[in-house]
């Protein structure tokens, strides 16, 4: 049996606790404060780690459950467990948070504290959504979320912060209006709060469709599809390089991690009337939006987009489950499809996370984003030319890289539902070739472009570091997979053989016919 200790909510509460102690500590003893930071960042991603080596990958079960009374008025539950779906997105948010707080060592110096407090209690946060299996713990944590975000882009961002976090914080607030509306709906038929209870709750066509029109307005936001990704560009632009990260590394994985816990399970039979909808959206992202990407002139613009187009990916490789199985009559193709999504997503958390630190090496030292601002950058900084055409290629998709792998499981699923959309959505290995490489021809070669790209200097110890350790990452899973792959399968497949299963015949059925399939979902894993 697992240990009965609480691994999750150490997780969640140590760099949350940690991160207000950073700002209780405050800028007085500033450098004090990074080494609190940092310590914190790296005890947490310590603390996660037993989730990945003691997790048993033979099962679906939720593991390292834990459970107390919140609101026992109305049943709600302090409520926290994961599975081989939420655990990986929990390793990389410890890991990534890491490199944010070297990367704004030296950088940030405005309130240096509240900066690295308000990382440090983002991460946590972020992990409270990937363990919740509390439907009303996982909205206080979705709901969360937004104030650090909001905060690091409104104080630490760019001329144009007030507009883009307003932005950033209508376009979340409203979709979450909706999903509020939809688990309350739920509590009332199932009398229970257990995201499990709703994964067994019988529903009418009517009540899934309306069910998942609500939940996709949050988590399209939150990914985000076209064409509600508007706000995705904005927040980039004027976030601090470690907003950027965190943004594109982790917070776009919560919705699409959205439609894995909640969506599919939940309202099956919807999910399949509407999954032409959401793969036309999926690849409107990667085409249209790989399109837009072209003509970005502002670096941090042209990773923005290439993120929501990446994730147009993830939304396919998610959906294209139900046309796969009417298609072949068979589901091997649509665990390969969500697989495919999964990889895409840890993959792009390194990726993108690696990309924007890459600008900020630039902006730190010349103080502007723009493509034509530069040119022949290698000739002056070797080494940090090397890793910028090393993660263009792997944004790219080639072979060898993560990138590579999510994309190729995707469209290799995608064939099996219609050659059309799969030729659409290989469209990207061009799209995104192109956009990547423009990018890398006019600032990393070529002559160098003027006085200030001939003063720069090379890599620091930092950023060398930060860039380095994200190069492994992204050379491992690109070049084996399989132990990613191999703690994902067994909870996909499970969620592919829930999906199968319609909910309309038993909508007259009370919940407590699944109550037992609940139950067995939560137990702790078996005895080796």
């Amino acid at each position: 049996m697992l240990p009965e200790f609480p691994w999750l909510s150490l997780v969640i509460w140590l760099p949350i606790i940690g991160g207000l102690a950073v700002i209780a500590n405050g800028d007085k003893n500033a450098e004090l404060s990074k080494r609190i930071a940092l310590g914190v960042a790296v005890a947490a991603f310590a603390v996660s780690l037993p989730l990945w080596f003691m997790f048993d990958a033979s099962t679906a079960a939720m593991q390292f459950v834990e459970r107390a009374d919140w609101i026992p008025a109305i049943k709600v539950e302090y409520s926290l467990g994961v599975d081989g779906i939420s655990m990986p997105l929990i390793l990389l948010t410890t890991f990534i948070t890491i490199f944010v707080i070297i990367a704004g060592w030296d950088v940030v110096t405005y309130r240096p504290s509240y900066y690295m407090g308000a990382f440090l209690i983002m991460e946590g946060i972020m992990v409270g959504v990937f363990s919740a299996l509390d439907a009303i713990l996982f909205y206080f944590f979705w709901e969360a979320m937004l104030i650090p975000m909001f905060l690091i882009i409104g104080v630490w961002g760019g001329p144009n912060r007030v507009y883009a976090t307003i932005k950033f914080f209508l376009y979340t607030f409203f979709g979450s209006v909706f999903m509020l509306i939809a688990l309350i709906y739920m509590y009332f038929q199932a009398d229970s709060f257990s995201i499990l209870d709703f994964h067994a709750l019988p529903l009418g066509m009517t009540a899934q469709v309306l069910i998942f029109i609500a939940f996709l307005l949050a988590f399209a936001v939150k990914v985000p599809m076209f064409p509600v990704h508007t706000w995705l560009p904005d927040a980039h632009v004027e976030a601090p390089t470690g907003g950027s990260v965190i943004l594109a590394a982790i917070m776009l994985k919560i919705g699409g991690y959205g439609f894995l816990r909640f969506s599919l399970p939940i309202t099956p039979d919807a999910s399949a009337e509407l999954d032409g909808l959401i793969i036309a959206l999926s690849l409107i992202a990667v085409v249209y939006i790989g399109l837009v990407a072209l003509v970005q002139q502002d670096m941090k613009k042209l990773i923005a987009y290439s993120s929501i187009a990446h994730m147009g990916f993830v939304t396919l490789g998610f959906f294209v489950v139900f046309a796969i199985v009417r298609h072949t009559g068979s589901a091997d193709g649509a665990v390969m499809g969500i697989e495919g999504g999964m990889v895409q997503m840890i993959s792009h958390g390194f990726i993108s996370g690696a990309l924007f630190l890459c600008v900020g090496v630039l902006y730190d030292r010349m103080h502007t984003r723009q493509i034509a601002d530069y040119g022949g950058v290698i000739n002056t900084m070797p080494w940090f030319g090397a890793f910028v055409v090393f993660f263009a290629m792997a944004n790219a998709g080639l072979p060898g890289t993560s990138g590579f792998v999510g994309e190729f499981m995707v469209i290799l699923a995608t064939f099996r539902a219609d050659f059309w959309y799969a030729l659409l959505a290989a469209t990207t290995l061009i799209l995104a070739a192109a956009f990547t490489l423009w990018m890398v021809k006019r600032v990393i070669f070529g002559p160098v472009g003027n006085e200030q790209v001939a003063a720069l200097k090379d890599l620091n110890r930092r950023e060398a570091l930060n860039l380095g350790v994200l190069a492994v990452a992204t050379l491992a899973i690109g070049i084996w997979p399989k132990p990613l792959v191999d703690v994902m399968e067994p909870s996909i497949v499970h969620l592919v053989e829930q999906v199968q299963v319609s909910k309309l015949a038993t909508a007259g059925v009370h919940v407590d016919a699944g109550a037992a399939v609940a139950a067995e979902l939560v137990q702790m894993t078996p005895a080796d």
